[in-house]
Order: structure tokens, then C-alpha cells, then sequence
């Protein structure tokens, strides 16, 4: 039987920052976009173009190499044309290969929050979608509130549906905008649809407010739709949008969806995803959720037991999918092989090549795990894994040796009598026997170090001229300010690549420092000509 096609949306960076407590920067929505297209994911929505400066710089250039750099917005406003429209122009003249447009398909909502007639919101739909086709951008549409619209008035929700497939989109996106519809809603009302529109057009957007947004996406592609839209580890408004890293391995791994249906996912991705959704949430600067579905660090957690003894006569017995398929790991006495498989995975990404009973990965994984109890987390900065690793087989390179270091804070008043806030560092370091001392003033101690330390590399120096620091966030381990710090510092070099490093300390200064040390160190390695 031939497979049918699922295509899969991402709006983390769309719907995904309305979430509370989370802003995106330019530099975290380039690397999220990243990461997203290196997943294997069809589709990135990446903002919203003149809603505001970071997404309007955002869609200056194109952020994806395979996934359809999407923009979102609004259809055009009533008492004028899509020509006239500053919002439709900003999407249709941005970098965005596909537009998705939002258009109210609740009656009640077009009377009461648009305030304008029924048939004006057709209009405007039918003129964004046609506009969006004449300048050759895909065009998309998400039918908000379209399931409480059924409900109300079922012929003006299917009307969106006709007039925006009419008017040339290539998707229909049904959304269950308040999340409030049981997966037996969604299953029959998209049956209804199905008699007006075929799955292959239709897409399903669901919301996590009753707990069911990966249930009612699932009922949905049940039913027939054939894109799903959802963000990582399922962040977004409210209680949030259906989870992509529990809808992706669902539907690969379960045989009632991967016996029928087909993703644009890669299996080494899917080997991966455990790692992703792990560094996903080092960005966002936030602890994962140990119990999350398939990726949780407690997902295939036993304690001792008669379920232990049981799980080792016959893991299925607790566990419904294999931990490795996802890239996670059993935790339990008997885990040693799986880490050891992890690591392979891990180690394999850097070029490092080494079999399964080579003694010298035990010592590694019994590193990895001693480091991970005092708070390092190497999910999200895979580039001091390579140097770990390194370090660990004896293979890495002594560039430089690192003698002193210090950084000074002074608060006084300028000739002018303005207070002003005065930060210097100051680190000694030998390079192939010689020993160089820099001094750097910079904006803030991390910045005046990581300036310092970059100044003089003797003969490395070249080698280091287009490394610059992209991000810098810190995480408190344990409460009160005597607690441990882990920062993780983003790189990036004149090449596009950009990798993370980690620094833990008591002392977010030392952290920060072995962060940056890490850095460079990562750069040197990777430009080391073998």
C-alpha cells in the first residue's frame, strides 16, 4: 500500500512567542529556524513581518535551506484592496517563500470582533489568498476559531474553507482556536469538511487547553487531513499548541500512522530528537520537563522494583517504543549500553569513530555522567561534548594554556560628571611556550573577557578573526545567589555555523570564562587541518 503524505508545520516562532515569559530575539530565531530546517520539518512560520522590529529584520533574508520560510498575518482590512493593505504588503514583499493568513471563519467573531458583514470577510480572504498567488508566494490559510464556527453557524465556516481554496491556497488550516473541542468534535466535524475539500488541502491547528491538542491532531489526521501544525515541546498561548516532539515519533514509530502514512522527517532526526527538544528548551533558558512524552528524562525511568526486574526480562513491558529510537536512554542499572549507543551517535556527529567495546568509551560516558551531577548539560552545547570527548580520548590539541584571569567592575564619574560603569579584564595565557598578557574594557565582564581572551592568540590568532560571540544566557541551578551557575555561550564564524558551549561554577564569572575558553578552543579544533 502506498503511504500517503503528511506535511508538517512549525509555529514555534510564531505561535510559539505568544507563550508567557518567553521573547525571542533576532539571533534565537535564526538558530531555532536552524535547527527547525535541520529537524527536516516542511514548514517554519517564522513571525509576523511589521508587527514588530525583530520579525520584520527576521524576514529580511530567508532563515531555511529546505522547510518553506512562511510568514504570517492578517487578510486585508475592509473599504480597501490587498494593493493598498500595508500589512499584505509587508507580508508579500518580505523573504517569505508562503504566506499564511488568518481569517476568521466564527461568525460571531466576524459581527463582534471585526465588526464588518459576513460576506465583507469572504472578500477580504478571497483578495489576500489571490494577492498572495499573483506574487508567486504559496499561500496558506488558518480558519481561527473554526471549530466553535462549525459548531454556531456550519455553512459560513465551510464558506471560508470554499472561497479560500477558490481563491488559490494550497492549505486550509482548521483551527480549534480556544482548544476547547473533544477529539470526537474534531473527528466528525472534519469529516463534514471533507465532502467540500480534499485532506491533501486541509491542515489541523490545535490548542492544548483541555489537554488534548496531540489527541485532537491525531483525530484529525484520522479523519483525513494531511498537514499538521504544532510547535516544540508544544509551547504557546495559554496552555499551549499540540506537541511536534510527541507528534513526530507518534507518528513514525506507532504502526496504526506509520503503516499509513509518510513524513518529511528523517530517521537520524528522529534519532536525535530527544537532543532537540532538550537544547530547545537550553535556549528558552529553562529546565525540561522530565516527564514529557518520549523525550522526558523520566519517560523511561524505573525504579527498583517488580517493575525493574520485570523490565529486564522484557522491556516492552514498560516501555512502548524503544528509548533509542528518540535518542533517549532507560534509566536503570542495566542503562550502561544504551548511553553507550548515544554516545556513539554523539561522537559519530564530530567525525570521532570508535566501536562499542573500545574501553576508552566507558571512561567517556562515566565522565558525561559525573559532570551531568554537578550540572553540566551537553544536549544543547554539543560543542563541548567535541571537547570533552577529545580531551577524554587524548586527542585534543593543547592550543593554549591558560595562566591568569581577572575581571574588575568600577562604578565612578566621568569628566563630565555622569556616573558611568567601567568593566576591564585582563588574562595571561602561553601559547607554545610563550606567555601573552591582554587587557580589554568591554560591556560587562563576559564581553571584556571573551574580548581579552580573543586579543592575542600568538599563532592561533588568524585562525580566530571571524569568531564572534552571538548569545549569552545563565541558568540557576539552585536557589539563592550562592548557588551554581551554568551559562551556555553561542558562537558563530564567518562561515554560518554556529555551535554552544557550557561553563558551570558557583562563580558565574568562571563559568562564563570556561564557556568562552570552550569557544575557542572549539573553533581552533575545527579549523585544525588533518
Amino acid at each position: 500500500m502506498t503511504k500517503q503524505r503528511l506535511y508538517i508545520f512549525d509555529t514555534t516562532l510564531r505561535d510559539g512567542a505568544q507563550t508567557a515569559g518567553i521573547e525571542f530575539s533576532l539571533e534565537d530565531k535564526i538558530s531555532i529556524a536552524a535547527m527547525l530546517d535541520t529537524l527536516g520539518v516542511d514548514y517554519v512560520e517564522g513571525g509576523y513581518p511589521g508587527a514588530n522590529p525583530v520579525d520584520t529584520e527576521f524576514f529580511e533574508a530567508r532563515r531555511t535551506k529546505r522547510a518553506k520560510f512562511t510568514a504570517f498575518g492578517m487578510t486585508k482590512r475592509a473599504g480597501r484592496s490587498a494593493a493598498n493593505d500595508p500589512g499584505v504588503q509587508g507580508l508579500l514583499n518580505s523573504q517569505a517563500e508562503a504566506v499564511c493568513f488568518v481569517a476568521k471563519a466564527w461568525d460571531q467573531q466576524v459581527t463582534v470582533a471585526l465588526e464588518i458583514p459576513l460576506a465583507d470577510n469572504l472578500d477580504n480572504l478571497r483578495d489576500s489568498v489571490a494577492a498572495a498567488v499573483a506574487a508567486n508566494k504559496e499561500a496558506l490559510v488558518d480558519c481561527e476559531h473554526f471549530f466553535d464556527g462549525y459548531k454556531a453557524n456550519p455553512d459560513y465556516a465551510l464558506a471560508c474553507v470554499r472561497t479560500a481554496l477558490d481563491a488559490g491556497a494550497r492549505w486550509v488550516v482548521l483551527c480549534d482556536t480556544n482548544g476547547g473541542t473533544m477529539p470526537s468534535e474534531i473527528r466528525d466535524i472534519v469529516t463534514q469538511v471533507l465532502k467540500l475539500a480534499p485532506g491533501d488541502h486541509l491542515g489541523i491547528h490545535a490548542h492544548d487547553d483541555t489537554g488534548q491538542a496531540v489527541a485532537n491532531t491525531l483525530a484529525a489526521v484520522e479523519a483525513g487531513v494531511r498537514q499538521i501544525q504544532g510547535t516544540l515541546n508544544g509551547i504557546g498561548e495559554r496552555c499551549g499548541n499540540a506537541n511536534l516532539i510527541t507528534l513526530i515519533p507518534t507518528l513514525m514509530l506507532k504502526p496504526f500512522f506509520a503503516d499509513r502514512f509518510e513524513t518529511s522527517i528523517p530517521a537520524a532526526s528522529l534519532a536525535r530528537l530527544t537532543q532537540v527538544s532538550r537544547a530547545f528548551d537550553d535556549r528558552l533558558n529553562r529546565a525540561p520537563l522530565r516527564q514529557a512524552p518520549y523525550v522526558g528524562a523520566s519517560a523511561f525511568a524505573t525504579k527498583a522494583g517488580i517493575h525493574a526486574s520485570a523490565l529486564l526480562k522484557d522491556f516492552s513491558s514498560y516501555e512502548h517504543v524503544p528509548p533509542d529510537s528518540i535518542g533517549n536512554e532507560r534509566a536503570i542499572m542495566v542503562s550502561q549500553q544504551a548511553g553507550k549507543s548515544n554516545l556513539l551517535t554523539a561522537l559519530a556527529r564530530h567525525g570521532i569513530e570508535l566501536s562499542k567495546d573500545d574501553s576508552r568509551l566507558e571512561k567517556l560516558l562515566a565522565t558525561v555522567k559525573e559532570r551531568e551531577s554537578r550540572g553540566y548539560s551537553y544536549d544543547g552545547a554539543d560543542a563541548s561534548f567535541a571537547i570533552l570527548a577529545h580531551q577524554v580520548l587524548g586527542t585534543l590539541p593543547n592550543y593554549f594554556d591558560v595562566d591568569t584571569y581577572r575581571a574588575s567592575v568600577e562604578r565612578r564619574h566621568n569628566a563630565q560628571g555622569e556616573e558611568v560603569t567601567v568593566t576591564e579584564a585582563v588574562v595571561k595565557i602561553r601559547v607554545a611556550g610563550e606567555v601573552l598578557m591582554s587587557v580589554a574594557e568591554g560591556n560587562g565582564p563576559v564581553n571584556a573577557l571573551d574580548l581579552a581572551l580573543r586579543k592575542d592568540l600568538g599563532k592561533y590568532s588568524a585562525r580566530i578573526e571571524d569568531l564572534e560571540l552571538v548569545d549569552f544566557k545563565v541558568r540557576i541551578l539552585d536557589g539563592g545567589t550562592g548557588a551554581v551557575t551554568r551559562v551556555l555561550v553561542e558562537s558563530r564564524d564567518g562561515s554560518g555555523e554556529r555551535w554552544y558551549t557550557i561553563g558551570v561554577s558557583p562563580n558565574i564569572i568562571d563559568a562564563s570564562f570556561e564557556a568562552l575558553y570552550e569557544s575557542i578552543t572549539y573553533k581552533l579544533l575545527k579549523t585544525e587541518v588533518h
